[in-house]
């Protein structure tokens, strides 16, 4: 074991340039950090240290002579652009199928068996935007006791319900019914409980969120990690994404800013940590998706300017990977993931660490998990190591 503790950085949908089958996706122009920096004028001085213009051509980021860290990007060997799929991917699960999306609603054997659970009719049943969705059907909802179903892009079925019309437990309730229906073609990968407060117009959701995600298969980094007894702390909403199998202790975040937040005291004050997985989602869910490259770019900037405190407070014994997990173009006319490579940058103080190893176009995101498992000394079910290119240890 070369790195006592490894931590992997997901930038959620940061991606890094459409795929060479971004087309067959309706993604083919597709660069969500390109496209922002081009639409925003941004700089961001130390992911331009860590060899941002060198993975691939960046405005205002040229390539640099001596990246501080070891850099390259990954293609998603998996069949999908989402959440789950990507950070399952990371850790050695290759999703052969994609999860069911529904652009048009859900279909009436799914509704109406759903109904017939719960004892109630529902409002919705169309993709939108969470907050949108309140403003529209929040007065009707909480005159009609009727729950507020919808999707999105992703492969998700989500229910928002006034906390003083239908109380948390049954919610929560209602989520494992629609948990207990959505299997086999309409196994969806996550069913996720939206609570909501105030009155209309003035909604406001709580951070009581609930995710009900289909189990990951095993086994996978997490999994094994977990039998070898290694310490696993996940950040923000990793856990949910592997519905809470095998993720060690869990510590939840609002947002990117808590995340950062999070991160830097694990650093400087976990020593029994081993692997921390922290996912920074507001990249994604405030921004990605809602077509706003200004916000999208100001959350870069953030990002950019707590790395270098992180990278000061690093161990010797550290290693810390930043990566994405699909890509969600601000400036494209689409509100969807975007089938992107993934950006891959690697640091460490470790003497034995070698920064400015161009590490290429990986095949896959489990590769990271193969570089992590390595150090640990177990293999994962796929993915090729390159912990031997970044390091002097043969």
């Amino acid at each position: 074991m070369i790195f006592k503790r490894v931590f992997l950085m997901v930038a959620d949908s940061v991606g890094i340039g459409a795929m060479e089958d971004a087309a067959l996706w309706g993604d083919e122009g597709s660069n969500t950090i390109v496209n922002t920096i081009k639409a925003t004028g941004i700089y961001l001085p130390n992911l331009h240290k860590m060899g941002l213009g060198n993975i691939t051509h960046v405005p205002i980021h040229p390539p640099v002579s001596l990246p501080i860290c070891s850099y390259g990007k990954a293609k998603i060997m998996s069949k999908g652009k989402d959440t789950t799929v990507g950070h399952w991917e990371m850790m050695g699960i290759i999703t052969q199928k994609p999860f069911p999306t529904y652009p048009e609603g859900f279909p009436p054997e799914v509704i109406q068996e759903f109904e017939k659970r719960i004892g109630r009719k529902i409002l919705g049943n169309y993709p939108a935007s969470g907050t949108e969705i309140i403003k529209e059907l929040g007065k009707k909802h909480m005159e009609t006791g009727f729950p507020i179903v919808y999707t999105s892009a992703d492969s998700v079925f989500q229910i928002a319900a006034h906390k003083e019309i239908i109380p948390l437990d049954e919610l929560y309730k209602m989520c494992k019914i629609a948990r207990e229906i959505l299997r086999g073609k309409h196994e969806v990968a996550r069913v996720i409980a939206r609570p909501f407060i105030g009155e209309y117009p003035n909604f406001t959701r709580t951070p009581e969120r609930k995710d009900f995600a289909i189990s990951p298969p095993e086994p996978n980094l997490l999994s094994i990690l977990t039998q070898r007894e290694f310490k696993i702390i996940s950040v923000g909403k990793i856990a949910s994404i592997f519905a809470w199998k095998n993720c060690g202790e869990e510590i939840k975040t609002k947002g990117n800013s808590e995340g950062l937040k999070v991160t830097l005291e694990i650093i400087k004050k976990r020593e029994d940590a081993n692997f921390v997985f922290i996912n920074l989602v507001d990249f994604d869910m405030l921004y990605g998706h809602r077509n706003d490259p200004e916000g999208y770019g100001k959350a870069l900037l953030e990002l950019d300017g707590k790395l270098s405190e992180i990278f000061e407070n690093l161990k010797d014994d550290d290693l810390f990977i930043l990566t994405a997990d699909h890509g969600c173009d601000p400036t494209t006319p689409s509100t969807d993931h975007s089938r992107e490579y993934v950006p891959i940058f690697v640091y460490s103080k470790n003497k034995k660490f070698k920064s400015g190893i161009n590490l290429g176009i990986r095949e896959s995101l489990s590769d990271m998990g193969q570089t992590i498992g390595e150090n640990f000394g177990v293999k994962i079910p796929s993915g090729k190591s390159f912990l031997k290119e970044i390091t002097y240890v043969n």
